[in-house]
This record gives structure tokens, C-alpha cells and sequence, in this order.
């Protein structure tokens, strides 16, 4: 049994074993049993002794825990169009320079604001297996010159399937550099540093293609010694890494908290990328969402208490017609611009809208 499975093996998918560490018992755990038969948990025992048990409201709790939201009404199954921009079975095509490739729908953790809930732990139907097919797609496609590897977690497949993918894509001339999407640093560090296998096969690729890690550290409290060695032999082995934080209520909404963050990042060699809106995900939003007013002020508030490296970030939102970073404030109007585009017309395009107080996300677009 390789490393991995054993840590896998390890991770906590019956929510009956979560009750006697946190005191959950009577209605509430009905709930939640009734909630992870639609959308499962996966817990690493590591990451479950991040939670305060005696806070309710702990945020790291929030990240890995159920709650009775996730079946309230509301909500996207696909909030940015990943379904029409699929060109493969777990191939997806939606900005020209870059492919972006479901390896797998397994994660180690299922955090519970995930936008991919529809699969992730749940379907394999949109996941790729399928390495030359997606060779002979990009080889078709000359405009294509970077490839993020995700998920589910890209790191969660088997070593040999993370070489078998390096290798056939080091091979393409036309890639400039292949991205790896993972929260392992964050919920399973030890799948990094107690696999040297891994940090080789990173090592002997990178050689050919600069390799980045994408991550998703989100509170301040997910930066542990653990996460610090992970971040440490990713560094070492040549691989940057870039973190993208998700803006959630109750976790990380207070420009205090998501600053500590950002400068805790940015001292273990973490590059902040983006803060991301929070999509209108079912099962999500009514959780999670912080509406587009109150949120620009916080990453504001943040912004102005970061040092020169961990303020490099774009705030942004994961839109079916593109990334938008959300620029700031004008008069009674909110002002944006598309930092990628689905389509040409709309590349590099600024426009003000009107939003409302309670208002999460955009949904028609000015032309």
C-alpha cells in the first residue's frame, strides 16, 4: 500500500466518528447524517484537531464540518460554466492560453464551501482519465501554452498517475508551465513531506517545465509547522507556490483576520494570487457568501494592512463569462473589469454596475 492510500485510508468519512469529538448528539446529528448522504465528508484526523471543539462558531470547524445551510434552498450547481466549456471528459477549454484538467474527484478533505460539489467524492463522470487525449487536444491547439492539473485534488492522485501526466505534457513545446490545484499543504502536509517519491517525480520534471503549486490556505490557523515543511520542500523542489483564498463568512471576513493571512503567506513563501468572491454554489451560499459591498470593504481594510508582497493579489470572481476582478467603488455604482475572458469582446473590458446591499453576485452583465 503506497503512502498516500495509507493517509487516505486515515482520513475520517463517517460522520458517526465525528460526534464524540465535537458533542454533537440529538437532532443535530440526524442532520448532518441526512446532509453527507448528498454531499459526503472526508476529514484528515490532522486537519479535524485544527477545530476548537468547545467553539460552535470555529472557523476551521465551518471549513470541514457540515451544516444545516448545505441543504437550504438556492444555489448553482455549475456557477461558471464548466459544463459548456468541457471539450473532453474532464478537459475544459474556456480561456485560450490555458486547459484545465480534472484529474480526479477525490480530495483528502471535502471542505465544505467546495464549487465543485456536483462531483467532488460523488461522480467521476466529468473526471479525465484519458492522458493522450488531452495531449492530442493541446497539440490542436497552438494557443494553449499552460495546463492546470485539478480536481477533486490534484495531488491525491498516485504518484505514477502524476508522472504519467508530466511526462506526456513536458514533452509539448508549446507549454510554457503546468500548474498543479491541491489543498494537500493545508489539509494533509504530510502527504508532501513523508513522500519523498512525490518531491522527486516534482523535482525531475521541473527540470523540463517550471511546475507551480496553486493552494488554498484560508484562516490564519492553517498555517502550522506541518504546512510550513510542506510549503518548505515544494519551495525546495522547485516548485513556487500560490495561494488562492476564498472570501467566507464566519471564516475569514474581518480584514484583520484575512490580512494575518495574507502576511503569514507571504513569510512561509507563499505567494498570494487571488481572493476570490465566493460562488452562489448550492449548498454554499447561504453559508458562506458575503455580499459585494461589505466584501470589497474587507479585502479593502485588508489590502491596507499588508505588506508590499501579500497585497499582490486581485480580487476577483470565477464568472461563466470570465474572470472579473472587482476593482473598487464609484458613487452609488461598483466598478469591474475582466482580468480573463471567455469571449474576445469582452477581454480586458471595463463596466460599472449597480449592486445591491444584500447582493452576492453578478448575474446580467452590461454589454
Amino acid at each position: 500500500m503506497s503512502v498516500l492510500q495509507k493517509q487516505l485510508d486515515a482520513c475520517i468519512r463517517d460522520i458517526n466518528e465525528v460526534f464524540p469529538v465535537l458533542g454533537i448528539k440529538g437532532e443535530e446529528a440526524d442532520l448532518l447524517r441526512t446532509i453527507t448522504e448528498r454531499y459526503p465528508i472526508s476529514i484528515p484526523p490532522y486537519y479535524l484537531n485544527l477545530v476548537d471543539p468547545s467553539d460552535p462558531e470555529d472557523p476551521i470547524r465551518k471549513l470541514c464540518i457540515p451544516s444545516a445551510v448545505e441543504i437550504g434552498a438556492g444555489g448553482q450547481e455549475d456557477q461558471s460554466g464548466e459544463g459548456s466549456n468541457t471539450v473532453l471528459t474532464g478537459v475544459q477549454h474556456k480561456y485560450a492560453q490555458t486547459t484545465l484538467v480534472l484529474t480526479t474527484n477525490q480530495c483528502s478533505m471535502y471542505c465544505r464551501h467546495c464549487f465543485r460539489k456536483r462531483m467532488v467524492g460523488y461522480t467521476v463522470s466529468e473526471v479525465s482519465d484519458q492522458v493522450h487525449a488531452l495531449t492530442d487536444y493541446i497539440k490542436a491547439h497552438p494557443e494553449i501554452n499552460n495546463v492546470l492539473l485539478s480536481g477533486g485534488d490534484a495531488f491525491i492522485n498516485e504518484n505514477e498517475v502524476i508522472r504519467a501526466y508530466l511526462d506526456s505534457l513536458c514533452d509539448l513545446p508549446q507549454l510554457e508551465f503546468i500548474r498543479f490545484g491541491t489543498r494537500t499543504p493545508v489539509v494533509l502536509p504530510m502527504r508532501i513531506y513523508d513522500d519523498p517519491e512525490l518531491l522527486d517525480i516534482l523535482r525531475e520534471y521541473g527540470k523540463k517545465k517550471q511546475i507551480y503549486v496553486v493552494t488554498h490556505f484560508d484562516h490564519p490557523r492553517e498555517i502550522t509547522e506541518e504546512a510550513k515543511k510542506a510549503v518548505r520542500m515544494l519551495i525546495e523542489a522547485g516548485c513556487p507556490v500560490r495561494n488562492q483564498v476564498v472570501l467566507l463568512k464566519g471564516v475569514n471576513d474581518d480584514p484583520k483576520v484575512l490580512s494575518e493571512l495574507l502576511n503569514k503567506l507571504t513569510s512561509i513563501g507563499v505567494l498570494p494570487y487571488y481572493v476570490f468572491q465566493c460562488r452562489p454554489a448550492k449548498g454554499v451560499l447561504t453559508q458562506f457568501q458575503v455580499p459585494l459591498q461589505e466584501a470589497y470593504e474587507i479585502v479593502e481594510g485588508a489590502r491596507a494592512l499588508c505588506n508590499g508582497q501579500s497585497k499582490a493579489f486581485r480580487y476577483a470572481m470565477s464568472h461563466v463569462t470570465g474572470k472579473i476582478e472587482i476593482l473598487g467603488k464609484l458613487g452609488d455604482e461598483m466598478v469591474f473589469k475582466y482580468h480573463q475572458a471567455k469571449y474576445p469582446k469582452d477581454a480586458g473590458r471595463l463596466f460599472t454596475m449597480k449592486v445591491q446591499p444584500d447582493q452576492c453576485w453578478l448575474d446580467d452583465i452590461p454589454q
